[in-house]
């Protein structure tokens, strides 16, 4: 049989077993350690730290592929007339498109 337990007024759920999540006895389990298996930075010396081998990186002028931070990409200019540019330059391409207008070796591309 099924049993039902209430978890809102009048809201009812299936019961299960639920198991407690697996947590350490350690105060702050989740923690990154800063030691790491020996590793050869490029100046031919081996480190043990993250943090010594980081420093070491950017002393030397070397970027941490998967730690650095992209720069917001920016419109070139909000102004007005600049916009006003930019869509009648588009409406232009887009007329002498209609009008059968191709590049240059787009025929060739085609077949």
């Amino acid at each position: 049989m099924i049993e039902l337990v209430e978890t809102e007024p009048g809201k009812w759920r299936v019961a299960r077993n639920n198991t407690p999540v697996a947590r350490s006895e350690l105060p702050c389990p989740t923690v990154i350690s800063d030691t790491m298996p020996p590793t050869e930075q490029v100046d031919g010396k081996f480190y043990e730290s993250k943090a010594a081998f980081r420093a070491v990186g950017r002393a030397l002028g070397l970027t941490e592929v998967g730690n650095e931070r992209p720069k917001p990409k920016q419109r070139a200019t909000n102004a007005r007339a600049v916009k006003e540019t930019r869509r009648q330059s588009l409406r232009k391409a887009i007329a002498r498109y209609k009008a059968g207008e191709r590049p240059r070796g787009a025929r060739d591309r085609a077949e």
